[in-house]
């Protein structure tokens, strides 16, 4: 089971659009920018071109991932290669089953609090970082994983 690829890329680009209004500063920009020692000068002398491709890039490969962790279905395959007519046959039965929307954003959330916070708070951690910025990084992609989860269970 392939993911339709219109909907991985637009899974991917959810951590733009929710990064755009997340790190805004009016909602929570200037708090991050606090916790992660950043500067509007910082930030605008990077090359923009180059960070937001390459992040496209990255949440295409998160957004592949995501799709194998929200859809069951694509496990199946590995369980039945060695027979066709038994793959068919399951997939005719429950090929369908748990594809909501609503199912993803649960996976996507788990996955965000089991998966990304850890990660992010660890490298914080050692990084000296404080708890905002934890709370705000790790919030962001709590918030992204979801949509993304829900979007690729619900469609691709």
């Amino acid at each position: 089971m392939t993911p339709n690829f219109l909907f991985l890329v637009i899974a991917a680009l959810v951590p733009m659009i929710v990064g755009f209004i997340w790190y805004n500063p009016k909602v929570l920009g200037n708090i991050w920018m606090d916790a992660a020692g950043m500067t509007k000068e910082k930030i605008e002398g990077g090359n923009m071109p180059l960070i937001f491709g390459l992040s496209f890039i990255f949440a295409l490969m998160l957004a592949f991932g995501m799709f194998l962790l929200t859809v069951h279905q694509t496990h199946v395959f590995s369980l039945l290669t060695d027979n066709e007519e038994a793959f068919k046959s399951f997939m005719n039965s429950y090929g369908e089953n748990h594809r909501s929307f609503g199912h993803g954003v649960f996976h996507g959330t788990i996955d965000g609090i089991l998966i990304a916070l850890p990660i992010l708070a660890t490298n914080a951690l050692f990084e000296r970082k404080g708890m905002k910025y934890i709370l705000v990084n790790a919030g962001y992609w709590i918030v992204t994983l979801a949509l993304m989860g829900g979007i690729l269970c619900a469609w691709a």
